[in-house]
């Protein structure tokens, strides 16, 4: 059964950065005192929260954040106490996540290993494997993720997980420099300033809507130091105050209404070693946006978009269904650093949004979840699909799509993606082919996804068999309403010659047929004898 199509909600929240410029050697170096400072206490409760497991309440926490707050602040301590937990309800999501991986791995490989060797399969299971030695390797291995699996299902049992502030990949380098291109003193750098803390939540209410770390609508920024380090001050209560002003030039008036009207503002200092430079990022939860329905939405028609991994197909579609204009491609390139990926995904979907404005139409996209779809128990020694797979930025664009287009007021509509490319493919890339415009797979997909958004079928009507006409051949042109349910699943195989099945009484080769004769046809009518009357 498909899913129904949705309104994708809006951001919960916004978060802006901007660059701290003119910073004195001795702003830096407090910067660097603090939050050394804050990142080992941060280290030390991390270490607490991982040990008390489940076991963690509301008493627990109490205590760490009293025996934190002699050492820093009550508010530093609030911080601290909070990130710690959500790093360790993050760890803990990641184990299940990875048990459940496992176990998709352990029941593919046992069935494969149940059947004979170079047994085919079918185009739900795959079938045996191709050979004896692969087939001894993959036992091997099974063994292997048995292994995994029971030591995981232990720690996650006992609430014990494993997080590494700073990050696991920056640890793992340490012992492999020469890979990651890095020295030691490099290393050293990136180490220490990934497990520095300096964040402070927001308070509705305070001063600027945060008392930790404060800036002014002017652009003054201003810390609230630690007990340890409060000799540093230079500023009333205890506070050190930045020589350079900051200001915010994505969603400044935004963040100024909300400093001026004291509302809550999340702050978060971080250093960036390779080029030296300060950011300040700021973050600010956002009321929930009344989303509009359905119909309202792809009223107008839609923008049909089918993801890859090098561009985003779409194509225009009226209310009806019907594909308008041309196909349109944004391409991206995700070579190269993050920051580079990022930005042109980014560019693609402006330039998709923009185009969509223009034209006061909704954007259809595939609900898409490749998390259990990479693993090479799954697809075999098909190294290239899965690593097409596995590039495709799926969530970073299912997420900057859905924040941006919120700006600009544009409802995305996310649909079921089961067999878009395939019907898409079979029943819309072949009839919009023309002497001037050869569609693509993808394009065909976009349109397969609009349809569906839309509410309409994406499967075409196809003629009855040319050489026969009459109801033995059946007519293939009846299709469900659309409201019926399973409407767009896949048609179920019926029985006889055509479908190389075996019919419904295979020790008859003929059914019986009513004669096309009045006389021999059977009727409905049932007769029934009543006894005669007796009279007189």
């Amino acid at each position: 059964m498909l899913a129904e199509s949705i309104v994708v909600a809006g951001p919960a929240g916004v978060s802006v950065r901007t660059r701290l410029k003119h910073l004195t050697p001795g702003d830096e170096e407090v910067l660097r005192q603090v939050g050394a400072h804050l990142g080992s206490l941060a280290s030390a409760d991390l270490k607490q929260r991982c040990a008390d497991g489940t076991a963690h309440s509301a008493e627990s926490w109490a205590v760490h954040k009293r025996a934190l707050t002699g050492k820093s602040s009550s508010r530093w301590a609030g911080s601290i106490t909070k990130a710690s937990h959500d790093q360790w309800g993050l760890a803990r999501r990641g184990q299940h996540a990875h048990i459940q991986n496992l176990q998709a791995g352990i029941a593919m490989i046992s069935q494969r290993l149940s059947l004979p060797i170079g047994a085919k399969g079918s185009k739900r299971a795959p079938g045996g494997y191709g050979s004896q030695r692969e087939w001894f390797a993959k036992s091997r291995r099974l063994r292997v993720l048995q292994d995994r699996l029971d030591a995981q299902r232990a720690d996650y049992e006992a609430g014990r997980v494993r997080a590494v502030r700073g990050g696991k990949g920056r640890a793992r380098n340490r012992h492999h420099l020469s890979e990651a291109e890095l020295t030691q003193e490099q290393w050293r750098q990136g180490w220490e300033a990934a497990r520095w803390f300096l964040s402070a939540d927001g308070e509705s209410g305070k001063r600027f809507g945060n008392e930790t770390i404060r800036v002014t609508p002017g652009g003054d920024v201003s810390i609230k130091l630690p007990a340890p380090l409060a000799h540093l001050a230079n500023s009333p209560h205890g506070r050190y105050t930045l020589t350079g002003p900051v200001a915010f030039a994505h969603r400044g008036d935004e963040w100024a209404d909300r400093v001026t009207s004291d509302r809550a503002v999340a702050y978060r200092i971080t250093f960036d070693p390779e080029r030296g430079r300060w950011y300040l990022t700021a973050a600010w939860t956002t009321p929930p946006v009344q989303t509009v329905p359905l119909a309202a939405a792809v009223a107008g028609g839609v923008v049909g978009v089918d993801t890859n991994a090098d561009h985003l197909a779409a194509w225009r579609l009226d209310p009806h269904g019907n594909p308008v204009g041309e196909p349109r491609r944004f391409a991206y390139d995700l070579t190269g650093p993050a920051t580079h990926r990022d930005a042109q995904v980014r560019h693609a979907l402006t330039r998709l949004l923009h185009w969509a404005a223009r034209h006061h139409l909704a954007i259809a996209v595939e609900d898409l979840d490749f998390t259990a779809e990479t693993t090479r128990e799954k697809h075999g020694r098909r190294k290239r699909f899965r690593h097409l797979i596995a590039g495709m930025p799926v969530a970073k664009l299912r997420a900057r799509l859905v924040s941006m287009a919120a700006e600009l007021g544009i409802p995305v509509v996310a649909v079921d993606p089961a067999y878009t490319s395939r019907w898409g493919a079979r029943h819309w890339q072949k009839p919009l082919t023309t002497s001037r415009r050869t569609p693509t797979r993808h394009d065909a997909a976009a349109v397969a996804i609009g349809r569906r958004a839309l509410g309409h079928r994406i499967r075409r009507r196809t003629a009855p068999p040319p050489h026969d006409r009459s109801d033995r051949a059946g007519h293939r042109t009846a299709q469900a309403g659309h409201g019926t349910p399973g409407c767009e699943e896949t048609r179920p195989r019926t029985p006889g010659p055509r479908t190389r099945s075996a019919g419904p009484d295979p020790g008859r080769k003929r059914a019986t047929r009513t004669p096309n004769t009045v006389r021999d046809v059977r009727s409905e009518q049932e007769w029934i004898q009543h006894p005669l009357l007796l009279t007189e």
